[in-house]
């Protein structure tokens, strides 16, 4: 495994380290948003839900948007800089924010450096390696963009326990997108093998392989039921966790990924990318069921384990495999409609996950998100490739 790792190209190791240093930021702001509107501008679920909600949704459309252009324009580099650097200016500006419009604001600032960069990234990724070495190449991205999600959170609470205030807190976010940005310099902009004709784009994904169709269907589906990771630490709030132990949560969520990523996703290239993500999704489903139901802030520690496993299954494999099922003249359009669907979905996911626990209960909102889970995972292993286990 570790000749593998050191056998994958220079593009593959860089963007994963820009992962890191961006995430080492996004994460220490991330855990800290529902607390401060929570105590700092006194607002609840409903907020939250808009707040995420609609801020995922654009920055979904804009990761259809630049995949597309990245493949007409043959280029990537150029959207992954810009990208990082638009996030890296919003970021610490949370530490100037009144109102929950103002964080709403911020937050679209920074998914909008998100939708930029995410496809072509994904698109550059895919291209550097060939076919049997996606999921590696993938689960090595997702390792070093977790463990950049362990340092943000561990940062962000080692500050709250010397007592800084949580605006001074966002103001360090600033560090870690600057190295993200240098370093996305440094990046080669690959050679495309395949010529390339005029690729026209078509909102009914004229063109696609339906393989592909179906397995956005699905993804849509899943992603009715996850909704903003916020509301889990808002859950983990509302237990009784202390404020200062929010972002240590995290951290070990993101431990978790990054710990079990390269060996999951590299697993991808030989038992095929479905089975994992089945696996995965079944994990998700119990997790949000038992959170639901669990009302013991020391049980917290364990479930939260148990969600990194999910994500280190299904991250660098739900992204082969969408490498695998198109070719590779469209990868960026691919990639673009892939994460149009993962983040636009967000929009109604996170308002009727709100909604569900302002006006019923928690439990309501965990257990439907559980369900749809469940559900997409019974899609997914009989009907999107009906039968193709190679995938």
């Amino acid at each position: 495994m570790l000749k593998a790792l050191l056998e994958l190209p220079r593009t593959v190791w860089l963007l994963g380290l820009v992962s890191f240093f961006n995430d080492s930021a996004s994460e220490l702001i991330y855990p800290l948003v529902p607390l401060y509107l929570a105590s700092v501008l006194m607002t609840g679920p409903r907020a939250l839900g808009i707040i995420e909600g609609i801020a995922e949704a654009t920055s979904s459309l804009l990761k259809l948007f630049s995949g597309v252009l990245a493949d007409r324009l043959r280029s990537t580099k150029r959207w992954v800089v810009g990208g990082y650097a638009v996030s890296a200016l919003a970021r610490p500006l949370f530490a100037f924010a009144a109102s929950w419009q103002v964080v709403l604001a911020l937050r679209f600032a920074d998914r909008v450096g998100k939708g930029l960069r995410t496809s072509p990234r994904d698109a550059l990724l895919a291209l550097t390696v060939d076919k049997t070495r996606r999921g590696l190449a993938f689960g090595l991205h997702r390792t070093l963009d977790n463990t950049g999600a362990v340092v943000g959170p561990l940062l962000a609470a080692g500050l709250l326990a010397m007592h800084m205030p949580l605006r001074d807190v966002f103001l360090w976010a600033s560090l870690g997108g600057v190295f993200a940005v240098a370093l996305t310099l440094a990046v080669r902009e690959p050679a495309r093998e395949v010529p390339i004709s005029a690729i026209h784009f078509s909102w009914t994904l004229r063109g696609l392989p339906a393989p592909f169709k179906r397995y956005l269907a699905v993804l849509a589906l899943f992603t009715l039921g996850n909704s903003s990771n916020m509301f889990l630490l808002l859950r983990a709030k509302d237990m009784g966790l202390p404020d200062y132990q929010v972002p240590l949560l995290w951290a070990l969520v993101s431990f978790t990924a990054a710990l079990f990523s390269i060996p999951l996703s590299a697993l991808s290239d030989r038992i095929g990318r479905t089975r994992l993500i089945v696996v995965g999704w079944l994990v998700y489903s119990a997790f949000y069921l038992l959170l639901g139901i669990n009302g013991h802030p020391a049980l917290l520690w364990p479930l939260f384990a148990f969600y990194g496993l999910f994500m280190a299954a299904t991250e660098g494999a739900e992204k082969a495999l969408v490498a695998d099922l198109v070719g590779r003249d469209v990868l960026g359009t691919a990639f673009g409609w892939f994460n149009l669907t993962a983040g636009f979905m967000l929009l109604p996911a996170s308002i009727i996950f709100g909604w569900l626990w302002q006006s019923i209960n928690p439990l309501t909102a965990f257990a439907f998100s559980a369900a749809c889970a469940f559900t997409a995972v019974l899609l997914l292993q009989f009907w999107v490739l009906r039968g193709d286990a190679s995938k």
